[in-house]
């Protein structure tokens, strides 16, 4: 770990005056309206995208990394602090009103098929980030941190995410069995109807099992699933009931590119990487080389820090602002924003990313969490694992 910037008595957060910049992303739908009419141009109602993945890359690419760590003694100071609390809150009623307006923009009848699509796109980043920050809410003891997670959620049907997450990946985080951690060899158009499914089936078997335990049905008011796909039922619901059918393709299609930018970060975060079994049977305790790391500053003040995952995967309730850099960790090359376009072309991600995971493994891939085809193409197939290092490298590049 870096040490720590100066004295911790003196010590301020440099960042704190841009934290609320992460809330011009819920603001998105508004923005590609004000650009439509200063310009008369409609091609800004795909503004969100081109604001996601074009401009936030080029920003990253000029202001660079920050690796900085808060010092240890001014953790209990910052993460008592709520202002970085409000910066979160205050994301949910913009999110919402950004969809209230943009269901305005679909049922008024004067946008095309393809300006209704872009702003169903842009509105779509919106709840994507969106789940970016039920995630950091979720993950707090506060019953209003998580009640806001739940509503958060509702925008994209996703609301067992709530549950699949904390009580799922949070446990199998890179092993075979986690739905939401990527496999080296595993496009994300394999892994994406992997962990949407998986996760699915995760979330209802804990939500059963723990009500189960607590002598509850469940087909009931306390299964926390049922309860988050009502929310999602009444708000979309309500909104049907004030605009009109008009407006449900765009809902549907929005709420579908949400969870799917979600699960594009999913693979990213711990693709290929594998816990190893201790002789006990067990998997080893979580450590920072289990997730790929980021500290690229512009997109982790729009992400709240959610590219510091190791840190998060080893103190789940520590706060966005006190997240810490691990020298150990893996590295990505770039930010999420740029690295999220890559899953999307496979030849390309496996070009950046496959010649990294190698070299974490220093160059012995049978360490690593292999897709089974691919394990099956390396010489002994199922014993893959007395296979060189050489003949795993080999056997990586020929994947497709």
């Amino acid at each position: 770990m870096k040490p720590a910037p100066c004295d911790p008595r003196t010590w301020r957060d440099p960042k704190r005056r841009l934290w609320p910049l992460a809330l011009a992303v819920p603001t998105l739908p508004f923005q590609a309206g004000g650009l439509v009419s200063l310009t008369g141009m409609n091609s800004f109602w795909w503004w969100g995208p081109f604001f996601a993945f074009v401009i936030i890359p080029l920003v990253d690419r000029l202001v660079g990394p920050d690796g900085s760590n808060p010092p240890d003694q001014a953790v209990p100071r910052l993460e008592a602090d709520h202002y970085y609390r409000w910066c979160t809150y205050l994301y949910l009623p913009i999110q919402f009103g950004a969809l209230v307006w943009a269901c305005g923009q679909w049922a008024s009848g004067r946008l095309s098929v393809a300006d209704g699509l872009g702003l169903a796109v842009t509105t779509g980043v919106v709840a994507g980030v969106a789940i970016n920050t039920a995630h950091e809410l979720g993950h707090k003891r506060e019953s209003l941190e998580r009640r806001l997670s739940r509503m958060a959620l509702a925008q994209t049907w996703y609301g067992h995410f709530y549950v699949e997450h904390n009580h799922g990946h949070h446990v199998r985080v890179a092993t075979p069995e986690d739905p939401a951690s990527s496999r080296v060899g595993e496009s994300f158009w394999r892994f994406l109807p992997r962990t949407v499914l998986g996760s699915l089936r995760s979330a209802w078997h804990l939500e059963r099992r723990r009500l189960s335990r607590r002598k509850r049905p469940v087909f009931g008011p306390h299964n926390d699933v049922l309860t988050a796909w009502a929310l999602s039922a009444v708000l979309f619901t309500a909104l049907t009931a004030a605009f009109g059918w008009r407006v449900l393709p765009y809902l549907a299609l929005q709420a579908v590119l949400g969870f799917c930018l979600l699960e594009t970060v999913n693979y990213l975060e711990h693709y290929g990487l594998l816990r190893q079994r201790r002789p006990d049977g067990r998997y080893e305790r979580v450590a920072p080389r289990h997730s790929w790391n980021s500290d690229n500053t512009v997109s982790n003040l729009f992400l709240f820090q959610l590219q510091r995952h190791s840190d998060h995967h080893a103190n789940p309730l520590r706060r966005y602002q006190t997240l810490r850099h691990f020298d150990e960790a893996p590295q990505l090359p770039s930010g999420y924003a740029t690295l999220i376009v890559l899953a999307w072309f496979p030849p390309l991600w496996r070009k950046v990313m496959d010649h990294r995971l190698l070299a974490h493994y220093d160059g012995d891939l049978t360490r690593a969490n292999i897709h089974p085809p691919l394990r099956r193409r390396l010489p002994g197939g199922a014993e893959a694992d007395r296979d060189t290092p050489s003949d795993a490298r080999r056997s990586v590049r020929k994947t497709g």
